[in-house]
């Protein structure tokens, strides 16, 4: 188990109202911990606090730095200084590539600057508490392999890869900085993102119980990469995808080659090799 998940020690998690970060909520709860939930829903908030024994529900857009500000405040005034700042929260709409009237920047929004933007507000005084922190930023598979039809989703989850891989550099080079930062990139799981209408899990999904357990035994390794596996996609296999999504460039195919229907059978010997 991480240091900072302990008995006592704050926790926030945004969209923590369901799926993921709900029974994070529930599972640090359980272990003690003050966590507050921020989430926009009001109903499912409420219920979220409620169910889990959150010590604090916060209604708050990610999107808005003067509501990360005044999140950030009502915690301290209410439970103390933060130990534990969990990014969970992000949308999945559906996007296309010419739409300059849909979600783009809903998306970007939420996904990406929610998580900037959080991490800035939080950040500063958790590194220079002189205590152990950990901030947890929740990627996708999606902002690394980058596989067609849903463009503005991987374009956030892409930047908030290279962000947390950046703060964890800033944080580890702080002088007395004993705070630091976790990309978790879950696979497929059950949760009101991905249900899309679906009221049964689906068999190749995980469920957020158990993608918690994997994330909680995960943060009490070294472990930056979080990269979870499903019922469906083994790590063997995500690790396969990733090499190949990256030798696109060293090798100088065609974008997002794992689609194209010329390496076709180049991609499927690549999983078998």
């Amino acid at each position: 188990m991480h240091q900072t998940i302990k008995p006592g020690n704050v926790a926030v998690i945004t969209g923590g109202a369901s799926g993921i970060g709900r029974e994070m909520a529930r599972r640090l709860v359980e272990m003690d911990m003050r966590v507050c939930i921020a989430d926009l829903r009001g109903e499912m908030l409420e219920k979220a606090v409620t169910e889990t024994g959150a010590a604090l529900g916060m209604e708050t857009d990610v999107s808005d730095i003067i509501q990360l500000r005044r999140l950030k405040a009502k915690v301290e005034e209410m439970l103390g200084p933060v130990d534990l700042l969990m990014n969970n929260a992000g949308i999945q709409p559906g996007s296309s590539i010419f739409d300059t009237e849909g979600n783009w920047d809903q998306i970007l929004g939420v996904n990406l600057w929610g998580i900037i933007r959080s991490s800035q507000v939080f950040a500063p005084d958790m590194a220079a508490a002189g205590k152990p922190g950990l901030i947890v930023n929740t990627g996708s598979k999606q902002g690394i392999t980058t596989p067609p039809g849903d463009p503005a989703y991987n374009v956030s989850k892409s930047g908030v890869k290279a962000f947390t891989e950046a703060l964890q550099h800033e944080l580890r080079n702080m002088e007395g900085c004993q705070t630091e930062a976790r990309l978790f990139i879950p696979g497929f799981v059950y949760t009101p993102l991905t249900a899309r209408g679906r009221t049964e899990k689906p068999d190749d999904a995980w469920t957020p119980e158990q993608v918690v357990d994997f994330l909680l035994e995960a943060l009490g390794r070294e472990d930056f990469y979080i990269l979870c596996p499903d019922n469906d996609v083994d790590r063997a296999t995500d690790v396969k995808r990733i090499l190949w999504a990256a030798q696109d460039i060293t090798e100088n195919r065609a974008s997002l080659s794992r689609w194209h229907p010329d390496y076709k059978t180049a991609f499927a010997n690549w999983l078998k090799t």
